[in-house]
């Protein structure tokens, strides 16, 4: 009786080593493929203009388009590979000027330059 608990612990843990084995040889060739995928030869988002047309594409589904036109002029900073494109705040002093100080807030959106992806989108108060 004794050996064949023994037997089936063996054979028990030899399944899992396997298992184990298989599973992290599984995991290296993903990163493996993933590490050799090329990289495009240009960048998709180039420049500050093709960023905030993006970016406005973007915005408008979210945020609806008088709210993002209401938003303009947007300005793009590259930052490494990151696009940030910012909207911009309009203030009213009540007498029909503009003013710097003002409560809300504007959106923003961070793009990958290589590839497009939109890394993230906020809406600041």
């Amino acid at each position: 009786m004794r050996t064949k608990t023994y037997s089936l612990f063996f054979h028990g843990l030899i399944i899992a080593m396997l298992f184990s084995f298989s599973f992290s040889i599984a995991q290296e060739r993903e990163s493996t493929a993933k590490a050799k995928a090329p990289k495009p030869r240009y960048a998709l988002v180039p420049d500050a203009t093709t960023a905030v047309k993006i970016a406005e594409a973007v915005l408008i589904p979210v945020y609806g388009e008088q709210k993002v036109l209401s938003e303009r002029p947007f300005t793009a900073h590259l930052d490494g590979d990151v696009w940030t494109i910012s909207g911009t705040l309009h203030c009213s002093d009540g007498k029909g000027g503009l003013t710097t100080h003002c409560v809300g807030g504007a959106a923003e959106v961070k793009l990958s330059k290589i590839d497009g992806r939109i890394l993230n989108l906020i809406h600041y108060k």
